[in-house]
């Protein structure tokens, strides 16, 4: 079985998007829809500045073609406010505002930490204990929520895995100890490319890579000029079959025992200068992913009109 290879971008709601990747004439109620058939997953990161609805994630469920995929970034509630800290209740309105109405469209949470946040060992083993790890374990945290009723009616069974990614921003997590945390616990170190401004780092951790380039050179700005993006094709299919690209960019001494193939999740979040849905489908077309997406960016078919 191969590796399922996801390409997507981060956030969909974008005014400088509009009369560019979006054409003119589509309404802004359909970009979503529009956005789902140009690239091959979105990483919803409006749950990182509010809780949602079940009937939003519903409604983006319901939105996009059959085989897409979202992830979903964890509030920063969680991680900037409380900072780990009393996460019961937290968890449960989290999980019970709705991600699991993604069903089999949902990907992996992404949680990240603010660039202030130093590595506490004891407070990141109780995060990772906490984690709901398949569907059941994540309605029963839901169930707890005082804010949301339980989710009802959801067809995903019960031992269906989750997946949860980490990203960090502060030089304290460049530690072996934290890689050997990730990888008893199989979750995913973010692969952050951030222009140099805080740590990038390649370990296999879990089961699967998520990567979030924000720009090379320009910090949420400057586009992937070609031969990055063949970089990252390259990087990619080496993870996607369970190796370590030459020239990986590892804080480990010690490898990661499977050599299986990985399921890969990457978003590219550099939206300033309209470059995230064009630079995620170059790397899509590169890596032979294309192929039944609907759309091409910037095109208008007859049934958005």
């Amino acid at each position: 079985m191969s590796s399922d290879i996801r390409i997507g971008i981060s956030g969909w709601r974008y005014e400088p998007w509009r009369g560019d990747f979006y054409p003119e004439g589509l309404l802004q109620r359909r970009e979503l829809e529009y956005a789902s058939r140009t690239v091959s997953s979105i990483e919803i990161n409006g749950s990182f500045y509010a809780l949602q609805t079940p009937e939003r994630f519903s409604n983006w469920r319901d939105s996009t073609p059959d085989d897409f995929v979202f992830s979903v970034k964890a509030p920063r509630y969680i991680t900037h406010v409380k900072r780990l800290r009393e996460l019961d209740e937290p968890l449960a309105n989290f999980f019970a505002s709705g991600p699991l109405q993604l069903e089999r469209k949902l990907g992996a949470f992404l949680w990240q930490f603010p660039p202030s946040f130093r590595y506490d060992p004891p407070l990141f083993t109780e995060l990772f204990e906490q984690l709901p790890r398949t569907f059941g374990e994540a309605v029963q945290c839901a169930a707890r929520s005082p804010r949301f009723p339980a989710p009802e009616g959801l067809t995903t069974g019960a031992k269906t895995r989750l997946r949860h990614a980490v990203e960090i921003r502060h030089r304290s997590f460049m530690q072996e100890g934290f890689i050997e945390l990730l990888r008893k616990h199989r979750i995913a170190l973010v692969v952050a490319d951030t222009a140099g401004k805080w740590p990038l780092v390649e370990e296999l951790t879990a089961d699967f890579m998520y990567l979030r380039l924000h720009g090379d050179k320009e910090l949420y700005s400057s586009g992937y000029d070609d031969s990055a993006l063949d970089d990252w094709a390259r990087r990619i299919r080496a993870w996607a079959g369970g190796k370590q690209p030459e020239g990986a960019r590892r804080l480990s001494e010690q490898g990661d025992s499977s050599s299986a193939e990985r399921d890969i999740y990457c978003y590219f979040d550099n939206d300033i200068k309209v470059r995230a849905p064009y630079d995620a489908r170059q790397l899509l077309e590169k890596l032979g992913r294309a192929e039944g997406l609907e759309i091409k960016p910037g095109q208008l078919p007859e049934r958005f009109l």
